[in-house]
């Protein structure tokens, strides 16, 4: 936590160099509202001391890129698919070592952001080349990050036709995965932790293991990933409602169908954990996404106590350990 804190204050001052006022803020607005998910990333940086530096610089500037990208995407007022589409090129530049920089802001109304874009690119270019093994997960990585991106262009499209473009898409992706819905498939493309996963394989191993690289990416995607992301639009669903914002729990029929898929999700996500090499970790993620998102005060003012004790559960009594561990450790992340 204390070095995840120190990488993005050092991204905050890099935001004092951004000309455009709006461009700021929204850099400004990803670090500071979005800073947990910088944190929870970098779970997967701890089992590795040797390196434990590469590995936290590019969790923290890739999510920090991703958190800005969709800042830029969903609250500085375009819906524009082809500037979204060339916004998030910056994601696969990021995890293609010696790729050229490019003008990710061509199609975007505002362009002067200082350099701030590739000065996230470029790091995490840099941390990879240190990370010897990575050229063997790259194709996996580059992949997940397509579809993250897939899903960030659509969603964040005009409202006549978000909805169309975004189901129609996602039930094709869907239908290659048995008992998942087409708004839990796209949960699953919204979550940067399989990526992190994988770079935790290679990072733990000086041969990497091609079949273990493969299971991690099938349980993470879509289980793991999707409970992660579901859990997200749980939370917020009173502040989604109230905004009219796109929120993929208000696709399920009742509150009782939320509760059973999520508790599906729960389930799943527990089970391909164990089946997981050095399954404690993996496992011990899914009790972390429980816990965090679940001590959250949106739950207890929205009502969903009750459900959220069911989902803990689940997770047996790590999960609940876990969750007042982070009653306590949320007094400590703000910036």
């Amino acid at each position: 936590m204390p070095q995840v804190k120190k990488l993005l204050h050092i991204w905050e001052d890099e935001t004092r160099y951004i000309p455009d006022p709006i461009l700021r803020r929204q850099a400004r607005a990803s670090l500071h509202k979005k800073a947990f998910h910088c944190y929870g990333g970098a779970v997967y940086a701890v089992p590795g001391a040797s390196r434990q530096k590469e590995i936290t610089h590019f969790i923290v500037a890739y999510q920090t890129l991703c958190d800005y990208l969709d800042n830029l995407c969903d609250r500085a007022g375009s819906t524009d698919g082809q500037a979204f589409e060339q916004l998030h090129l910056s994601l696969l530049d990021a995890l293609t070592p010696g790729q050229c920089l490019r003008n990710y802001y061509e199609y975007y109304p505002l362009k002067q952001d200082g350099g701030y874009i590739h000065k996230l690119v470029r790091t995490c270019q840099v941390s990879l080349q240190k990370i010897s093994g990575y050229c063997q997960i790259e194709e996996q990585v580059k992949s997940l990050a397509e579809l993250y991106s897939d899903l960030q262009v659509k969603k964040h499209l005009g409202l006549t036709i978000r909805h169309g473009a975004l189901s129609s898409w996602a039930l094709k992706g869907a239908a290659s995965y048995d008992g998942i819905l087409w708004q839990e498939y796209s949960a699953a493309c919204g979550s940067t932790l399989a990526i992190f996963a994988l770079l935790r394989q290679v990072m733990n191993s000086d041969t990497v293991d091609t079949v273990a690289a493969k299971r991690i990416n099938r349980a993470y995607f879509p289980w793991i990933n999707g409970l992660h992301i579901l859990l997200d639009y749980f939370i917020d669903r009173g502040e989604d409602q109230a905004g009219g914002d796109l929120n993929f729990t208000f696709y399920y029929q009742s509150e009782a169908h939320m509760r059973e898929r999520l508790e599906y999700f729960t389930r799943q996500s527990l089970h391909s954990a164990d089946r997981l090499p050095d399954a404690p970790f993996h496992r011990t993620v899914v009790h972390g996404l429980l816990a965090m998102y679940l001590s959250d005060a949106k739950i207890g003012e929205q009502g969903y106590a009750k459900m959220a004790g069911s989902l803990l559960s689940l997770g047996g009594t790590s999960a609940w350990l876990t969750y007042r561990l982070c009653r306590i450790v949320r007094r400590f992340i703000t910036m």
